[in-house]
Formats: C-alpha cells, structure tokens, sequence
C-alpha cells in the first residue's frame, strides 16, 4: 500500500502527464489542419474553354472528397463540384511527398462572374473569384502572355497581379520554366513559386507549355502540378478561343532525348493532324488565327550561344544529320499566323520569316497578309538568372528587341486584327513595342 508521499507523488505525475498528453494532442492537431490547409490554387481551361479545373495542393492527405463550391453570389455558394487528389512524390533523396488535388468545373454560363472556394471539410480556401470566356467565335480575348518568371527576382509579378485582379486578362499564357527551379529544396521552391502566382492564377486561367527548367525527373513537378487539356499530362495540347486556335508544344523532347525519342514522334505526329484539323474549312472559316507557344524559339540574336542563336535550330530544321520532325515546315506549310516563345531573357519580334527568309506582306505593311509566320520571344518576365544580352547588330529578320524585364499582351481583336504590345516593368509599365498583324482573307 502507498503512503502518503507516494500517492501525492503518483497524483502529481497523473496530472503532468495528462496535461503532456493534452499539449501534444493539440499540436498534433493544429500540425493536421494546417497540412491540409488548401495553398497553390489555380485555374485553367479544360478541353471547351468555358469549363474550367482547380488545382490546388495539401502537404498531407485529406482522406476527404476534393470539393469546390461556387455560384454567382459572394457569400451564397449553391453549386458543388466533386474531383479527387493525387499523390505527388519528388524525385529528391527526402522523396518529399505532397498530395494535387482537381475538380473540374462544368456547365458554367459565358461570361459570368463566379465566386468559389475550394478545400474539404477539414480546411477550405479563401474566397476566390473568375470571370468565365465566352462561348462564342465572335469576342475578342485579352491575354498576358510571358515566360522565364522565377521564384527569385519575379520583376512583372506585381504588375501582374494587379492587372489579372482589375479583370484586364482571360487567361495567362506562361512559355515556360516556372520558379527557377520547381524541384529545388524537395520540391518546397515549387510550394513558394505556386503561392506566389496564386493571386494571378486563382482568380484567370494559367496557360502553361513546359520549358527546359522543368526537365528534372523527366519533367514530373510539371507535369504534376499544372493541369491542361487533352491526355499529355500538358507537355502537348491545343484548345480553342475565341476566333483562335491555341497549340502548345514542347520543344523540351528535342533537347532531353534521354528520356526517349519515341515522344519526338509522337508530337510531330500528333501536330500534323492537329494542324490538318484547324485547317479545315469548317474550322478555319470561323477560327482563322493558328497560334502556337512553345519554350525555346527559333531564331533569336542574343549572345548566350544557345541554340536558337546558331542557324540549325534543333525544332526549327530538325534533328542533326538527316533533319528529321523539323517543325518550321509544319508552321508555315499549315499557315500558323503567330509563333510565342520565351527561353531568352529577353523581348524580340521579328518580321515574317520562313527559312531565314523575310517573307513580309508587303514593304509597307509587313504584318498585312503576311506570306510566314511571325515569331515573337518574350521571356523578361524576371527571374534569378537576369537578362539576356543582344549582340550589337540588329539581324535582317528582327525588327525590334529589348532587354527591358517585362512581358506581352495580346489582343485577339476580331478574324481580321490581332494585337501584340510588350509592357516594360522597368520603365513603370509603358508599351515600348505593338504591332498589328492582319489578314483580309484565309
């Protein structure tokens, strides 16, 4: 039998370990719920443009349904929509793993201002909001377009975001190499970049092609973490918008063949037939603008020594030796209007070309039926890596460029006019550079 002292004793270690035990089990629980708090959400459009998908990640599994809910009233949400989540492992030694989760949005009325959270019951997402695109040929889309934007040194970040919250997009197009690097720390730089860009990307649709940055473990932080069209898990897709066909492409697989040739073909191949299909009378007639964006161009004049910078681009004349799955053919074969790039730090557009040859409309209005597509590189959006220099003479096929960190804006006007002007940051947003290109017949 205790005595006294013993049993105050044993009394006194009750109680301590009980309030141990409490302390634990309520940081425990705070630990939880913030790990699968909703972080990282975004927008983009699904194969019909006017039907979206949210992406957002947890750190921990919910065990729970994805949900979203929504509706055209604030603080009246009566639509819910139903997805899952996916469990993402980074390639690193910690194999770090995160959970993605999507929910796809259907049904949704043109033109209409939603208002929507995302999470389950566990955790939700603030208050977002989008306006969704018109289901229609006939309006005139407003796009940012841009690529290169890390981590570190995101110069356009803020105007951006100011702009994408005022409603001047409907959709962000990013060429490529996202963060700077998405893999780097475990993955956890990927987290920080996906929450910078939340203020753009959960309120407009985020528009991505894969840049060289991506490649590690065979491109998976991409493909996993963005959610585009078609089954290509987004290294290759095409969308309609408005009076615009929109492919994108990756010029990666003709860089990284480590990770197999066959892609190579698979891409050239799907291409021909995506390009046959926007071709069609059908569809040309009401869709006349063929655009395609993709990472690295083909032809620019900085002095990097990449490879656009010498005149056998790999995408654009094709593999070494026998030239094989050369894609410039294909665009200018298939009448693409406008070719968006990014890979150079920098701004250039150049005149029509094909070939290394300018093929303007005509001597005073170059960009009125153009007899080339036009190749326009807009990678300053701001990153650890800086600028790009140029070397000092201007190429007979370029017709403007700055270094100036910055980004595009193109206005997709009518079947007749398209707009592109480049914002510089540096100079507090001023246009140093438009042009108009204009075909009065297809």
């Amino acid at each position: 039998m205790m005595n006294i002292k013993e049993m105050h004793f044993f009394i006194k270690i009750s109680i301590l370990s009980n309030v141990l035990l409490t302390t634990a089990l309520q940081i425990d629980t705070t630990h939880i719920y913030y790990d699968v708090q909703p972080q990282q959400i975004h927008l983009s459009f699904s194969d019909e443009p006017v039907d979206l998908i949210v992406t957002w990640n947890t750190i921990n599994n919910t065990n729970e349904t994805s949900v979203v809910e929504y509706g055209i009233v604030e603080n009246h949400l009566t639509e819910t929509a139903i997805g899952s989540a996916t469990e993402f492992i980074d390639g690193g030694l910690a194999k770090r793993k995160q959970f993605v989760h999507r929910v796809k949005l259907t049904r949704l009325s043109p033109k209409q201002k939603y208002f929507y959270r995302c999470g389950s019951r566990l955790g939700w997402s603030s208050l977002f909001n989008f306006v969704t695109v018109e289901n229609s040929t006939d309006w005139s889309p407003r796009l940012a377009v841009y690529g290169d934007m890390g981590s570190e040194n995101p110069q356009s970040l803020s105007r951006l975001q100011e702009e994408s919250q005022e409603g001047r997009y409907d959709a962000i197009f990013h060429v490529g190499d996202f963060g700077y690097d998405l893999y780097e720390e475990d993955g956890q730089l990927g987290d920080r970049f996906m929450r910078q860009i939340e203020p753009i990307a959960a309120y407009v649709p985020y528009m991505t092609s894969v840049g060289n940055h991506e490649e590690k473990y065979n491109f998976s932080h991409y493909k996993a973490r963005f959610s585009m069209p078609g089954s290509e898990n987004g290294l290759m897709y095409s969308f309609n918008l408005g009076p615009a066909h929109i492919i994108s492409i990756s010029t990666e697989f003709y860089y990284f063949i480590n990770y197999g040739f066959k892609q190579i073909v698979l891409q050239y191949d799907w291409l021909i037939r995506d390009l046959e299909e926007a071709n069609a009378p059908e569809n040309l007639s009401v869709r006349p603008w063929i655009i395609v964006m993709g990472h690295r161009p083909m032809y620019c004049s900085n002095t990097d020594q990449d490879d656009c910078t010498k005149k056998d681009t790999l995408t654009r004349v094709g593999l070494p030796l026998f030239h094989w799955f050369a894609l410039e053919p294909l665009l200018f074969k298939y009448g693409v209007d406008l070719a968006l790039w990014a890979h150079e730090h920098s701004y250039e557009r150049l005149w029509p070309v094909y070939n290394r040859t300018v093929m303007n409309g005509s001597l005073e209005h170059p960009y009125t039926n153009p007899k080339a597509p036009v190749h326009v590189t807009t990678g300053s959006a701001g990153c650890r890596e800086e600028r790009d220099d140029f070397i000092p003479e201007l190429p007979y096929w370029s017709a403007f460029r700055s270094n100036d960190y910055g980004y595009s804006r193109l206005f997709l006007a009518n079947k007749t006019h398209l707009h592109l002007e480049q914002v510089s940051d540096d100079q507090n947003g001023l246009v140093i550079d438009d042009f108009w290109l204009i075909k009065d017949h297809v």
